[in-house]
């Protein structure tokens, strides 16, 4: 009954330290840092770690900050990861704690991760005598920018002793309260195109002395687009988009150069492959047609983010035991991308995502928008969602 009796209270102080965590969440959303610049990110982690007692590692892969919490007796190793960059968007939001950075914010809910891990560690290490194995914290830089923080961490052996990962994302389009749940593919991977044309310029009465890029790109565009709808198959799940042309610098002139730039998001690795194929080929052929040269720049950023089916059904009853059936939904499949997909490869576990939205209009908007803001009430989801988990794993509360 103590053990028992210890977990409830674990619970309840965190529903106690609510405006603590959103003190530290406020505190990072005034002084967000872009990708591969969080410096000073990185430092208040580590300090806020060091504070709670923790030996803290920094600059894993980065910027990047680990602390092992070791249990009363030995065990599994379970991790939990937020990550902690900002977006090069400016703050819209009418509010006390915006962003004091120009052009910079939190528009994407990475300041409510950090804050709610360190809830959850400052909160949990009251009860290490409940824990029987330990719980890796990794704060994880760059999420936003490919090729990522995650890749640079893992790289320095961070999961070697670590059996099982986990993540939770803040969701604005999720009512506070719910948590969403999934196993298989439930992100895309991402890919990036770069695609640099080079014909003939020339005047813009007589075409039949130039070769003209502009109009080799637009044919590139729409032809670009047919990719999906006509060579994947319509099981398949796929996308192509051309974010970006430019070409031309007079009215009167035929353009000498075009530049296109886009993302491919797919989930099978087949497809991905064939993706990248097409491109290059169809590239190839309108260059030829219109007798221009052209060069492709193609990385390859983060893959597809599995979950892995037997560890997402495991949370799943833990997350349903502890807030209960009618709080936990099913996560439907984005072609977003997240980085953490790469713990994924290393290790099973899952990723789930939490509610932030409200009836209040501040709390619905999309993510990177710069009207973005949270009920913080998420954080202490966050902080239970990470309790029950590892009750799940790691805890025998029935002595």
């Amino acid at each position: 009954m103590g053990l028992k009796s210890d977990f409830k209270q674990l619970i309840h102080d965190i529903e106690e330290s609510y405006s603590e965590t959103v003190e530290w969440r406020r505190h990072l959303h005034q002084h967000p840092e872009l990708s591969f610049e969080e410096y000073e990110t990185s430092k208040f982690i580590a300090e806020k770690l060091e504070e709670f007692g923790l030996t803290v590692h920094r600059n894993v892969g980065g910027t990047g900050v680990i602390a092992k919490i070791e249990g009363a007796e030995p065990g599994k190793t379970i991790a939990f990861r937020a990550d902690f960059d900002a977006l090069p968007i400016q703050d819209l939001k009418s509010v006390s704690y915006a962003s004091k950075i120009e052009g910079v914010s939190h528009a994407c809910g990475h300041d409510g991760h950090t804050a709610a891990l360190l809830g959850f560690a400052k909160n949990i290490l009251k009860y290490k005598h409940l824990l029987k194995g330990n719980i890796l914290l990794v704060f994880q830089h760059a999420e936003e920018k490919p090729p990522g923080g995650a890749k640079d961490m893992i790289a320095q052996n961070i999961l070697e002793d670590v059996d099982y990962v986990f993540a939770a994302h803040l969701d604005s389009s999720l009512d506070v309260g719910k948590v969403a749940i999934g196993s298989g593919y439930k992100m895309a991977a991402v890919d990036q195109f770069k695609i640099h044309l080079k014909g003939l310029g020339g005047h813009g009465g007589l075409p039949n002395e130039a070769n003209d890029a502009l109009v080799a790109g637009a044919e590139l565009v729409g032809s670009l687009q047919k990719i999906v709808s006509r060579n994947v198959d319509p099981l398949q799940a796929a996308v192509v988009t051309v974010g970006r042309f430019h070409s031309g610098t007079a009215f009167n002139v035929i353009a000498e150069r075009a530049y296109l730039e886009g993302t491919v998001r797919t989930y099978d690795a087949t497809v991905r492959s064939f993706v990248e194929e097409r491109i290059e080929q169809i590239t190839k052929g309108i260059s030829l047609a219109h007798q221009i040269q052209y060069e492709i720049e193609y990385l390859h950023g983060y893959p597809a983010l599995y979950n892995d089916e037997k560890q997402t059904e495991k949370v799943k009853h833990s997350l349903i035991s502890g807030l209960g059936m009618d709080a936990v939904v099913d996560l439907k499949a984005s072609m977003g991308a997240e980085d953490f997909a790469y713990f994924l490869l290393e290790r099973p576990g899952t990723y789930f995502k939490v509610g932030a939205r409200n009836e209040r209009k501040e709390t619905q908007f999309p993510h990177h928008h710069g009207n973005f803001d949270i009920d913080e009430r998420a954080l202490t989801i966050i902080q239970k969602a990470f309790a029950y988990i590892a009750r799940e794993y790691i805890m025998d509360i029935n002595g």
